[in-house]
């Protein structure tokens, strides 16, 4: 027993020094919003300050903040595996990432979009480049982060989603949609210009390298199983994951090393 416990307290050791990427929060203020957002921003091991790094930004889901991918996702794993700065931005409890059309002071897709990307590169050693860009996101931030990439598709090169609302429609009375577009009785012409599904006309021919994932038992499984579908018609390439599993930290915890292999595989690095 005593011997058995001593090797579990050297291979956490192990781990522990085998990951040492470095965590810290920052205040980037929003002009859009006039106010402070708080971000967590993960450094990998192998960040000196003499060479530039691709960034996966990471968005959380409806209720959640910008800790919850690393304490509940520990993402800091998957950049010191890969070699990648990882972004999580605060996307309040249920913005959706939207720049409100009925809310103006909730602008979360210029902050994320504009005004985040400008402050990390500015501030950290980043390949400030669209190709070694990726954003992905659970539920909320799935949504948020393929509804982000299509609408600025010069910004972002590589986009996930996990088990995200990519298509809001059937869920009118849900999540705070409906305090961020209006209420889809009122205003039905917000609901289907903002849903993912009704973009992908938008998507440029051979632009995006684009991965999305739901379980089998997930709530948001048939609209990604429509995306899916809708994709393949439209011949837009693209890669399509599912597996037995629920809307939950358990799932994405398993899926998200897969999009980071997804993302490495295909960032540009200088």
């Amino acid at each position: 027993m005593k011997k058995t416990l001593f090797l579990a307290a050297v291979l956490a050791t192990f781990c522990q020094m085998a990951s040492a990427f470095n965590l810290q929060e920052v205040k980037v203020y929003s002009e859009a919003m006039k106010k402070d957002v708080m971000v967590s921003v993960i450094t990998p091991d192998s960040y000196d300050g003499t060479k530039v790094y691709p960034v996966v930004y990471l968005l959380h889901g409806y209720s959640d903040n910008h800790t919850k991918w690393a304490t509940d996702g520990h993402v800091g794993r998957l950049a010191d595996k890969h070699d990648v700065m990882v972004v999580m931005p605060d996307g309040g409890f249920s913005s959706w990432y939207f720049d409100s059309p009925v809310m103006p002071e909730y602008k979360y897709e210029t902050f994320v979009s504009k005004e985040l990307i400008a402050y990390i590169d500015a501030n950290f050693k980043t390949i400030a480049d669209r190709g070694a860009r990726a954003i992905t996101g659970n539920s909320m931030g799935g949504h948020g982060a393929m509804y982000l990439t299509i609408r600025h598709q010069d910004v972002f090169g590589n986009v996930g989603s996990l088990s995200g609302g990519v298509d809001i429609r059937p869920f009118p009375e849900k999540w705070h949609i409906a305090k961020r577009l209006g209420t889809i009785q009122e205003y039905p012409e917000n609901w289907e210009n903002n849903t993912v599904i009704n973009m992908t006309h938008l998507i440029q021919p051979e632009s995006l390298n684009i991965i999305f994932d739901c379980g089998s038992s997930d709530f948001f499984y048939e609209v990604n199983c429509n995306l899916h579908k809708k994709l393949l018609e439209e011949n837009i390439p693209h890669e399509f994951h599912s597996r037995p599993g629920k809307h939950n930290w358990p799932y994405w915890f398993n899926a998200i090393k897969y999009q980071f292999l997804f993302f490495s595989d295909r960032f540009v690095r200088e």
